[in-house]
Order: C-alpha cells, then structure tokens, then sequence
C-alpha cells in the first residue's frame, strides 16, 4: 500500500471551523454564516473542488512542460451542482487554457486533464474505511 497524502481536522466544540493540516501546512475550513458557522475558511465542498482545479491545472502544466508546449497557464472554475434535491452532485468544470497553444495541443490537455488523479478518484467511486469510537 502506497500512502499518497494524510490529513488531519481538528474541531472544537464551538460552530464548525476546523483546522486541517498535513503537517507542513495548516488550513481552515468552515461553513458560512448562515449556517451557523464563522465563515473564517472554504467549507468542504470548496475544498474538494479546489483539489480537482489544483490537481487539473497542475497535471496539464507537468504535460505541458514535458512536451515543450508554450502553455503559460491556465485557469479553472468548477461548480457543483445538484438539478433537484434527490438528483447526485454533478460538478462543471470550465478550462481555459493561456499561452500560443494550437487547437490540438489545448484538445490533448483537456484530455490530460480528465485523467489528473483527482479526477480519476472523484469520478470513480471510492472506497472510505471508517474506524474510531
């Protein structure tokens, strides 16, 4: 078994802002006013898109540069949506590609982008263990 990133969240007993870390770096997620939160960080589901854009964006850069392609970047918005309450989640996800890239170079980093890691495991379904008590 490969351990491919560890995160840990702690949360006190006050609204819902928690702290996260991976040990080199520390983040906040909460949830926003209205809710009952303090509104002092993303709340989850900005977080997971945030790891689709980041891992989308970073994946077509390394490709990029692999391949001596002038992609001097890229931007990323994803979305999620529900169409009715019942309905699955279903993210959009807009690229937008910077840089003198040709039709076909900006085709394949679209595809490169449908098979970054985090797309692979957000769109398949994971398995999650769960212990504690």
């Amino acid at each position: 078994m490969e351990l491919l990133a560890s995160i840990s969240a702690q949360l006190g007993s006050k609204n819902f802002k928690t702290k996260c870390s991976n040990g080199n770096h520390h983040w906040l997620a909460d949830e926003p006013l209205e809710i009952g939160g303090t509104d002092q960080g993303p709340n989850p589901y900005e977080i997971l898109l945030s790891a689709l854009s980041a891992c989308s964006a970073i994946t077509m850069k390394m490709y990029a540069d692999r391949k001596e392609w002038p992609m001097e970047g890229s931007e990323i918005v994803c979305e999620l949506v529900k169409e009715t309450p019942e309905s699955p989640y279903h993210i959009r996800r807009k690229i937008t590609l910077l840089g003198p890239l040709d039709t076909s170079q900006k085709e394949r980093l679209i595809q490169i982008a449908n098979i970054c890691p985090v797309h692979k495991m957000v769109s398949q379904m994971t398995a999650i263990e769960t212990s504690g008590g």
